[in-house]
């Protein structure tokens, strides 16, 4: 790169993350090559490479700020196709432990849009930016590097049905978007390098995804019906009408620590009527299936440590779940891939290479406090083996508090939420105005019922 300045960028990975990063390279590179092994252009419904798309995805509010600062009118966009935006706590309903927060406006929108829908969205976007292409139905066979393996220089590839030889895409530099698969930890070790120290807290956590055609309506005008998974109650669900029709709904269940929902009919339906809440079993036990509960299985969140290597070579970076994959109940994957491209433009804006050993520090910081609440709350189940510190035990105590509190506090609703939405960061929850309110409803939760108590419970 002369000048700030770049004729080709490459990039592995064409999900969310290659999506936005090639967003943001198109405005230094003279061309950007997008490169995934399946075919992308008119694709609208389930891809192979993103096997976890066909299960409920969520994009917080901070994911949803940066993806509508890349893409001015995206909301609108998605608006058209039938995605039906609101409040991210107002027209949610966020429940714990069977209770529900108090909805209250907090300012944060929400677009629950289907993986597919928001993902074509956003591919129909950086498919129209004229500097970029997309290389499609192409396997990454290696990187191409100089002569003493001090640089990156482009990318080998080739079509995945063998249909033409090998060939290589030179590059100025070469982004690694290709997730948590990602090979660049081997392609490293075999250069000379070292390979990036993870850190793993497995959670043996799956998903089964099932859709219906309702018969009832049971949101009555909200977005979602949401019971988190808590130690509390560790089997969790994510409900909402989805785009295409009348009635149409996805039912994501979630099980943890092997307690997997089941694929059969009967044993899904079961394992609904198991919520905390019986809104969800409700809905479901009489409506239309319209296909077989599929499971996705997500053994451990893992955090690729590429800021701790002392020697990486030039022109090559990492990016998305390639580095960080966090529990996916968090929501928070696409929206930390979104943080990654901003923390991209920043370097890229530097002029000259990105270093690399400077980026992956920034990097860093943008993952620690969404990987601390992930890593932390999921410590909160006994059996999920790991480290818990004096901090993550206190956290995690008084997060619980946090939540029950939350029922009958609109502000410390939208403060959990804020967090939640990856705008604050968890420390936020500790700051004075919050604290005094949770000691306040800990000890009015405490206290023995009042006669007023005893008749407002029976309302």
């Amino acid at each position: 790169m002369a000048g700030g300045e770049g004729t080709r960028a490459v990039v592995l990975g064409g999900s969310m993350a290659g999506l936005l990063a090639a967003r943001v390279l198109s405005e230094r590179f003279t061309e950007v090559l997008l490169v995934d092994r399946d075919r992308l252009t008119g694709v609208t419904t389930y891809r192979p490479g993103v096997p976890h798309g066909r299960h409920a995805h969520g994009l917080v509010a901070r994911g949803h700020q940066i993806l509508e600062e890349h893409f001015p009118g995206l909301t609108q966009n998605l608006v058209s196709v039938g995605v039906r935006p609101g409040d991210f706590n107002g027209d949610i309903r966020w429940l714990f432990n069977g209770r529900r927060i108090a909805p209250s406006h907090s300012g944060l929108g929400c677009v629950p849009a289907t993986r597919p829908v928001l993902e074509n969205q956003v591919r129909l976007r950086v498919q129209a930016i004229p500097n970029v292409r997309f290389v499609e139905g192409h396997d990454v066979l290696g990187l191409e590097t100089s002569a003493n393996r001090t640089r990156v220089t482009g990318a080998r590839v080739q079509r995945h049905d063998g249909s033409a030889p090998p060939e290589t895409l030179h590059a100025d530099l070469v982004l690694d978007t290709t997730g948590r698969g990602s090979r660049t930890p081997l392609w490293l070790e075999e250069l000379g390098y070292g390979r990036p120290e993870e850190e793993r807290i497995k959670i043996d956590l799956a998903y089964t995804t099932r859709h219906y055609r309702l018969r009832t309506d049971p949101f009555g005008g909200d977005l979602a019906i949401i019971p988190a998974a808590t130690p509390k109650t560790p089997r969790g669900a994510f409900f909402f009408p989805i785009s295409g029709g009348e009635g149409l709904v996805e039912l994501s269940l979630t099980g943890i620590l092997g307690d997997h929902p089941p694929t059969d009919p009967d044993g899904f339906l079961d394992f609904a009527r198991s919520l905390p809440i019986p809104d969800i079993y409700q809905s479901i036990k009489d409506a239309e299936p319209l296909d077989d509960p599929v499971t996705f299985k997500y053994p451990a969140s893992v955090r690729r440590h590429y800021e701790r290597l002392t020697d990486f070579p030039g022109g090559l970076l990492v990016m998305g779940d390639a580095v960080c994959t966090f529990n996916p109940v968090y929501a928070q994957g696409m929206t930390v891939s979104a943080l990654g491209s901003l923390v991209l433009r920043r370097h890229l804006d530097q002029g000259g290479e990105p270093d690399a050993k400077a980026f992956f520090k920034d990097l860093s910081r943008e993952i620690d406090s969404p990987w601390e609440l992930a890593a932390g709350s999921d410590l909160g189940y006994p059996g999920v083996q790991g480290k818990r510190s004096a901090k993550v035990r206190f956290v995690n105590a008084y997060v619980a508090r946090l939540q029950d509190a939350a029922v009958n506090d609109p502000a410390l609703a939208n403060a959990f939420i804020r967090v939640a939405g990856l705008i604050d960061s968890p420390a936020s929850l500790m700051l004075p105005r919050h604290v005094v309110r949770v000691l306040r409803a800990s000890r009015r939760s405490s206290a023995p019922a009042t006669p007023a108590d005893l008749q407002e419970s029976r309302r």
